[in-house]
């Protein structure tokens, strides 16, 4: 049998519109699959006591332009967030009878309960510690939080709570007016309600979705660690023990996925609980450079939680707001990132 040349022009260009065809289906596969986390992290590792410990890289934020603050030292209990009770005592008590006398459980309904000691030896109030030895004592509850304002209820559980202490260590409580701490609790919650801000920008996916390991990779460049729940990543804070200064966010699933690297995420979110965090650690400047960066670094777009592009104008507005912000805090002496602050907005 011939073979036209027409015949065989045409088979071989129907063969090549097949390998086109299958070529096109495989590169559109592997463009859609997710980008995974390169074999070597860009990590470097120094020496100390304990053995190896990473470094990242920070020159891309110019982390150094961002000042650290200094942790404040104070009591825990303060007459602007908390309704105290003193307690007068017939003898010194031991750091050791106090721990024993110590309610099982230190909240009263929904907000947090605490018993300080003054030691005349260093001459302030402390949470009592073994060894010492107290002249005095206070309880107190917080009057307010984010879960809302103190009632009625919640101030005769703080009442009879005291009462109890009381009673292990002879001591003789005398309470504020449940209805003016109540009130007081009330105007507090308005206070907090009007000037609390959580910030949160998305980073979405241009075109190729991120594996988990991906993300956590570009992340930890930018000084990001682990957080105690799967799909989540923070930027600690310049001083150990205070709250992280960011948070990264993706789903939580695709982290506990069998396979991670084969779950595709197509956003991620950063956030800033505004008034936890130190002005000084300038958590918004680094929170926007963070996002550009990893925007560039990622193939994505950036936008606000509700979807919108993010423009370096807009970006500036939300920075001025929230420097007003920080000024209404502090006439309240609620500085955000102090200890009233993180305590008041938990």
């Amino acid at each position: 049998m011939n073979i036209s040349p027409l015949q065989l022009a045409l088979a071989l260009a129907g063969g090549l519109l097949l390998l086109a065809i299958g070529l096109h289906g495989w590169w559109l596969s592997r463009r859609n699959l997710p980008r995974q986390a390169s074999p070597a992290p860009a990590i470097s590792a120094v020496n100390d006591a304990d053995g190896m410990e990473p470094v990242f890289d920070d020159a891309a934020l110019e982390l150094s332009r961002f000042p650290l603050p200094v942790p404040e030292k104070k009591p825990l209990l303060d007459a602007l967030v908390d309704g105290l009770a003193s307690i007068a005592l017939e003898n010194p008590v031991s750091g050791d009878a106090a721990l024993a006398a110590l309610p099982p459980t230190r909240r009263v309904g929904s907000k947090p309960f605490a018993i300080e000691g003054y030691n005349e030896l260093d001459g302030r109030w402390e949470l009592p510690v073994s060894g010492q030895r107290y002249s005095a004592f206070q309880t107190g509850v917080q009057l307010t939080n984010r879960a809302g304002a103190i009632n009625n209820i919640e101030f005769s559980e703080f009442v009879v709570k005291t009462h109890a202490f009381c009673d292990l260590v002879n001591g003789t409580p005398e309470f504020p007016d449940m209805q003016e701490e109540v009130s007081r609790a009330r105007e507090l919650e308005q206070f907090a309600s009007a000037h609390d801000a959580q910030l949160g920008l998305v980073l979405h996916a241009r075109q190729a979705a991120w594996s988990p390991g991906y993300v956590q990779q570009s992340a930890a460049r930018l000084g990001f660690v682990a957080g105690l729940i799967p799909g989540r990543m923070v930027l600690p804070a310049s001083s150990p023990g205070l709250p992280p200064v960011l948070s990264l966010n993706f789903d939580t699933q695709a982290a506990l996925a069998d396979d991670p690297a084969q779950s595709a995420l197509r956003e991620v979110a950063l956030s800033l609980d505004v008034p936890q965090v130190s002005p000084a650690e300038q958590a918004f400047e680094r929170m926007r450079d963070i996002g550009m960066s990893l925007a560039a670094s990622m193939d994505g777009s950036l936008t606000d939680q509700e979807g919108v592009p993010l423009s370096a104008a807009s970006l500036d507005h939300i920075a001025a707001d929230l420097h007003k912000l920080y000024a209404l805090l502090d006439e309240r002496e609620f500085a955000a990132g102090s200890s009233l602050a993180r305590r008041l907005f938990s």
